[in-house]
């Protein structure tokens, strides 16, 4: 009788190749739910960070800075339209105080929910607060 040649491979190398593609995605999926996450937040704060611009031109104008298009102080943007973003301002006219926060919805669970807020102060200088959010997933322009 003449011997066979094996050919392809055995159970256990097929079960070795399956136990390290298990590993690897094990690694992966939660580093790409954090990248995921973290472009979600910045994507946001991409939504926000125009309305700055449009708030400051109604301030300048002498009118108070509002969601609702009919408006005279409108910014551009209503309150719910965006994709990441629902959107609340406050301004104090005496003082010059305001927000721009955007509660962050359609994202990741571990953005979900999150305040991202551009705070204005009396002297026009406005700067960025995550709150709660976890430092992971803050945007670089945020504290």
């Amino acid at each position: 009788m003449k011997k066979q040649m094996q050919q392809g491979f055995t159970l256990i190398e097929l079960m070795i190749v399956v136990a390290i593609i298990g590993i690897l995605a094990a690694i992966a999926i939660p580093a790409y739910q954090d990248y995921v996450a973290k472009s979600q937040a910045s994507s946001a704060l991409a939504e926000v960070a125009p309305l700055k611009t449009q708030f400051e031109l109604m301030v300048n104008e002498g009118k108070t800075p509002s969601l609702v298009r009919t408006d005279a102080g409108f910014i551009g943007q209503e309150a719910n339209s965006g994709s990441y973003c629902d959107l609340a301002i406050t301004y104090t006219a005496a003082t010059g105080v305001g927000t721009i926060a955007c509660t962050i919805k359609n994202a990741n669970p571990a953005v979900l929910g999150e305040v991202l807020t551009m705070s204005r102060d009396g002297d026009g200088v406005w700067d960025c607060g995550t709150g709660g959010m976890d430092a992971k997933y803050r945007p670089g322009q945020c504290s």
